[in-house]
């Protein structure tokens, strides 16, 4: 296999081979699930192809602030991922995707279901291509159900899924977050899902579909809600920055006008923030030897903890819990996250050479490694630039190019 061709300078590359090197993806999906699957993969050695429409390329190029007429998001998102385009409502475009997946190990998508049996792609035709290809499917709803053939996006799963209904004040509406946290819960869910069909594979000589559903994965990292309800017939509510499981557990307003978020999820955490904060007596107290009771004296131990911050600086709060080893961070922004020590010595705001925009700081690949260590070797690349590339290296003459780019399907 050829090394994909890039313009951008040469990243750090690890001394030994990446874990996913040699592994082919192709990365038909748009927005955000389906390609942060991609590029988790890709972060860790997969060389991924980012398959777009030749005039509808995927919408995160242009979601969200960009700069110089350049989407920011794709420069996170498409990072680490070839570019090529390929219209495949067309008989060319099918064509040459069918030979695209007789050489790749996994494909990404997330149309409707039913799209790609539309146009003759579906799960038949592309496993006749390659009985060893994993196909990864998301979508809002999964690949059957009533609601699976309606349009959906990370927001509703985020509704469905319970989470909005337990986040927020107790006498507010609902709260939706702020940022696509169902897509990228389903974005680490299918990257995983992926490997375990590749694991699988590699036992039975045979790829599978993997069917994800937006609202599952979501469901899911909320906890024992089901359990709770199925077996105590208890449904959560909202209860704002409190936890029904343990108190004192909010966020607290230094001196200064900064705040800072506490939480006593273990015993002996929360007896030590009362002896900080010079409350020992309520150690004392019945109700105070469970996280559960302590949660039913919540306001007893917030004005506790409250007073005592509101009195301090910021700086001063931070110390004296570090000195008495109890747990507290402060509420950061973006620009605190990016000075941030311990973020600093983790590396995990990480500086990539871009030709576009020069050097720019991202998020750095999403664990470590000791031995085969991921890597940013680019940023996302503009639309169709590795098309020809590609196109070649799977042994298209240039006259057969050039008949796709006339039909349309590039």
């Amino acid at each position: 296999m050829k090394a994909p061709e890039m313009t951008a300078p040469e990243p750090r590359i690890p001394s030994t081979a990446a874990p996913l090197t040699g592994l082919r993806v192709l990365d038909l999906a748009t927005l955000f699930a389906g390609p942060l699957a991609a590029t988790m993969l890709g972060d860790f050695g997969a060389e991924v192809i980012k398959v777009e429409h030749p005039v509808k390329p995927d919408p995160s190029r242009g979601h969200g602030p960009s700069k110089d007429g350049i989407g920011l998001w794709w420069k996170l998102l498409g990072r680490n991922k070839r570019t090529m385009t390929l219209d495949l409502s067309r008989p060319g475009g099918r064509t040459t995707l069918l030979r695209l997946v007789a050489t790749a190990d996994v494909v990404i998508e997330n149309f409707r279901p039913g799209t790609l049996e539309k146009w003759d792609l579906g799960w038949p035709e592309l496993s006749a291509a390659n009985p060893r290809l994993v196909l990864a499917r998301v979508t809002a709803f999964g690949q059957f159900g009533p609601h699976s053939h309606r349009p959906g996006f990370g927001t509703l799963a985020e509704a469905m899924s319970g989470f909005a209904a337990i986040t927020g004040e107790p006498d507010a509406p609902p709260t939706l977050p702020p940022f696509g946290l169902a897509d990228s819960i389903a974005g680490l869910a299918t990257a995983y899902a992926v490997m375990t069909a590749l694991s699988a594979r590699d036992r039975t000589g045979e790829g599978q579909v993997v069917d994800m559903a937006i609202i599952e994965p979501i469901l899911t990292v909320l906890g024992p809600q089901p359990l709770w309800y199925d077996q105590l017939g208890h449904v959560q509510p909202r209860t704002g920055n409190r936890s029904q499981n343990n108190a004192p557990r909010n966020t607290y307003r230094t001196a200064d006008g900064t705040w800072v978020a506490v939480s006593t999820s273990a015993q002996s955490i929360a007896e030590r923030v009362m002896r900080l904060v010079g409350r020992p007596e309520l150690i004392d107290q019945p109700w105070f030897a469970t996280g559960a009771d302590r949660a039913r004296h919540a306001d007893v131990l917030d004005e506790a903890v409250g007073s005592w911050i509101a009195r301090h600086s910021h700086s001063e709060v931070i110390a004296a819990f570090e000195k008495a080893e109890a747990a507290v961070a402060p509420v950061q922004d973006v620009r605190e996250v990016m000075t941030d020590p311990q973020y600093q010595a983790l590396d995990t705001i990480t500086t990539v050479d871009d030709p576009d925009l020069g050097p720019i700081r991202m998020q750095n690949v999403l664990f470590r490694l000791s031995a085969t260590p991921g890597a940013i070797r680019w940023a996302g690349r503009p639309h169709g630039a590795d098309t020809a590339a590609v196109l070649t290296e799977l042994g298209l003459t240039a006259p057969e190019i050039d008949a796709l780019r006339t039909e349309g399907a590039l």
